[in-house]
Formats: structure tokens, C-alpha cells, sequence
């Protein structure tokens, strides 16, 4: 028995999520189709973590275990491309690990992104893959309520209703806004994220960003610790699940 890790790239807008479902199309069950395709065995794909409808991917983790040795690594991928083609999920690398490597238990870090498009004129080139807001955002205080969010927290407030994890508390060991021009980058670091929290905290942040909430008030959100004191979140189209560190 051999494991493998593939590193994938997706556009999430035509996908309901990650996870495989019973209806619908998901990215886990379109690669897992083409792997049986190419290695002529059924392939149970194990993923990192699970995005939600409508999320993207620069760099998703997954492995997999197959009975046989893939040799030729890049006649491997040229394969797999060939069928996803179409798709808007393309294989960008895979490498040979340990039987006991998973991808979603040993991951020591993941990296979202979230982007907004902070312009008048509508989205052409990132239709879909950006969240366009008109209002003129102040991005020094996004920083400053960034910063409020690094550290051990319960995480309550940006955690949804039907978020299975056992504990709301996390620790975000990066929280920063980045701006050129009219694009605003917002990058989060953390071993795990609650369902749908990262959303939630751009939701908020946008607030303040506006002017509707000051950072005291988003500081005062974070200690209520209750879903109904969270703003609006943020939509999927601008959420990319952007690296995972093992």
C-alpha cells in the first residue's frame, strides 16, 4: 500500500463544497472519480479540511491510499488535468508520504485568504472569486480590529449554528489586512477554524472597516461570545483556503 498527498487548486463558485454528498457536485467526488479512472482502483480521498459552497482553493491538501506505486509522477498529474479540465479543479503537485501521514490530522497550520475588491466599477476578471464592496473601507482600522482576534479565544460570536466542533476556543496566530490600491487582503492563520468563522470575522471586520462599528464595539462582540451579536458574513466568492502546513 502507498500515500499520497495531492496539492489542489479549485474554483469553488460551481461546487457544493468540499465534502462529498449524496446530490450535487463536490470536489472531493469529482477527483476521486478521475483518481479511479487513472489508477483503475476505488480511491477514498482524504482532505485537509472541508470548504464551504462557493469557497476556492490556491492550495488544498488531500492524500490518498492506492495499491499500487505511482512511478511517473508528472504522467500522473498530466492524467488527472486531462479529465478535470473542464472542471475548475486542477492538480498542482503530489508527492509520496508515509503510511501514517493524513492530511487533516497533521496539518500544523492553515492559511485562508479573503479578498475583497473595495471599488466603484463591477468585477470582470474576478467575478466570483471577490467580494466587491462600494463603500470606501478605512483599512488601518480592519488592522486594528485584526488584532483584536490574534491569540487563544472562544470564538463563539463568528462560530455557526451548526458548527460540530467540541470546543469554540482557538488560536489565531495571524490576523492581518494587506492593501494595494483597491484590493484589501485579509489573511488568517490558525491550526483550525470553527465552521464559517473566518466569514464571520470579515463580516465584522467590514463593519468597522464602514465606520457602522468602532473597534471598541467589535472588541465588545468578541467577549459577548453569542452568534446573534455577529454581523452579516462575509460571501464565499472572496474566502480562498490558501496554504496548509504540516
Amino acid at each position: 500500500m502507498f500515500n499520497y498527498q495531492i496539492i489542489i487548486e479549485y474554483d469553488g463558485t460551481n461546487f457544493l463544497g468540499w465534502q462529498k454528498q449524496k446530490k450535487g457536485r463536490t470536489i472531493q467526488a469529482y477527483i476521486e472519480k478521475t483518481l479511479k479512472k487513472v489508477l483503475n482502483e476505488k480511491i477514498n480521498l482524504i482532505g485537509s479540511g472541508r470548504t464551504d459552497k462557493g469557497v476556492h482553493a490556491v492550495a488544498q491538501s488531500a492524500n490518498f491510499f492506492t495499491k499500487n506505486e505511482i512511478k511517473k509522477k508528472n504522467k500522473f498529474l498530466l492524467s488527472m488535468n486531462f479529465f478535470l479540465n473542464k472542471t475548475g479543479i486542477s492538480l498542482i503537485k503530489i508527492c509520496k508520504k508515509k503510511l501514517d501521514f493524513h492530511s487533516r490530522f497533521n496539518a500544523k497550520m492553515r492559511t485562508y485568504t479573503y479578498l475583497i475588491s473595495n471599488r466603484e466599477g463591477g468585477l470582470v476578471l474576478n467575478k466570483n472569486r471577490a467580494w466587491q464592496i462600494r463603500r470606501r473601507l478605512n483599512h488601518r482600522s480592519m488592522q486594528s480590529a485584526c488584532n483584536l482576534l490574534r491569540g487563544k479565544k472562544d470564538f463563539s460570536t463568528f462560530r455557526s449554528a451548526s458548527c460540530n466542533a467540541r470546543s469554540p476556543i482557538k488560536t489565531i496566530e495571524q490576523a492581518k489586512v494587506i492593501k494595494n490600491q483597491d484590493t484589501i487582503r485579509i489573511i488568517f492563520k490558525s491550526k483550525s477554524f470553527l465552521q464559517q468563522q473566518v466569514r464571520s470575522m470579515v463580516g465584522c471586520i467590514k463593519y468597522v472597516g464602514e465606520g457602522k462599528w468602532s473597534v471598541n464595539n467589535f472588541r465588545k462582540i468578541i467577549r459577548l461570545k453569542k452568534r446573534s451579536s455577529c454581523a452579516p458574513p462575509a460571501p464565499p466568492e472572496g474566502l480562498y483556503l490558501s496554504k496548509v502546513d504540516y
